[in-house]
């Protein structure tokens, strides 16, 4: 088959990796346009164009798919089918229907649950125990289409953001090889969601990441892990912003009372704040301007007191 392939992060850069190890055609690679990143804001290439670039492969970076000359040379590459994972901009009806066996999206999630741009930091938010790759029909909805082909992953007790994206990813690359396998040799069944199933994972957003010690130990302990790497859960200490990157929630000392982000007590290393339920013991992290430091190191540099509070 010919395959034209478009997507930009390391999730994506993983599908189309093994697209090519399993010995298909890409005919061509569309990524997102180089962004500036960092404190120089320096125009940073997709991890995408990377991998197409060193394998030689016809790249675009169009800002956008809606254009009739982007559409023309879409065309003109003639594929049966076109493979999406993370792409970033959505796909006009024209370029839906231009190969023969339309567009398949690789998901990060079991669909219909999680359907949208966040669906692994949803997951891990939710407390959700499994999650999975879902390889779908694309249609004009928002990942909505018929799924061809859906493989589970248990979500463990420590997953992170970072961890989960790297194991969905793997999982992600091989699923659409063995759907590729399936499409062309005709075996594959195109599912409809169940639309009274369906959930939702928009952006995150920076203000989701600042801690809420009214909640449960146990939803800080998923905020904490489902914004790492990004955008980092955090909370206010003695006036600045403090990342937290590894914590674990725990019960509560019998018979204490303490208000929500009340420091209830500093150990060598860690310290553990108080919730609207039980406590978070913080292991890892981070003040402005400094490095990721495990609690031990932390508290060296910084004389923290049971009883003060955070924000």
């Amino acid at each position: 088959m010919r395959i034209l392939f478009a997507g930009t992060p390391e999730f994506a850069a993983a599908a189309l990796a093994a697209v090519l190890q399993a010995g298909y055609r890409v005919v061509g690679v569309l990524t997102r346009p180089d962004r500036p990143a960092g404190r120089g804001l320096h125009a940073r290439e997709s991890a995408v164009k990377r991998l197409a670039v060193a394998r030689g492969l016809p790249l675009l970076q169009p800002p956008t798919l809606k254009d009739a000359q982007v559409q023309r040379v879409l065309a003109g590459a003639e594929a049966d089918i076109m493979v999406v994972a993370a792409y970033g901009l959505l796909l006009p009806t024209p370029v839906l229907v231009l190969p023969r066996h339309g567009c398949v999206n690789v998901h990060a999630s079991l669909l219909p649950r999680w359907r949208g741009a966040a669906p692994i930091q949803r997951a891990l938010l939710a407390g959700d125990t499994e999650t999975g790759i879902s390889i779908m029909q694309m249609d004009a909805g928002l990942d909505t289409g018929p799924v061809l082909l859906a493989r589970p992953l248990p979500i463990a007790a420590d997953d992170t953001a970072q961890t989960l994206h790297d194991r969905l990813a793997a999982l992600g690359a091989a699923a659409l090889v063995e759907a590729l396998h399936g499409i062309a040799a005709g075996a594959l069944s195109a599912v409809a969601q169940d639309e009274a199933r369906a959930t939702y994972a928009p952006k995150v957003e920076r203000a989701e990441a600042r801690m809420d010690w009214s909640e449960r130990a146990q939803a800080t302990e998923r905020k904490v892990r489902a914004f790492n790497p990004a955008p980092g859960a955090w909370a206010e200490l003695r006036g600045d912003p403090v990342k937290i990157w590894r914590a674990r929630a725990e019960a509560a000392p019998r018979d204490a009372v303490h208000l929500p982000g009340t420091v209830v007590d500093v150990a060598a290393d860690a310290f553990r704040v108080a919730c609207g339920e039980g406590v978070l013991r913080i292991e890892e992290l981070q003040r402005p301007g400094g490095k990721r430091l495990p609690a031990a190191a932390f508290l060296r540099g910084f004389a923290l007191a049971r009883g003060e509070r955070l924000g």
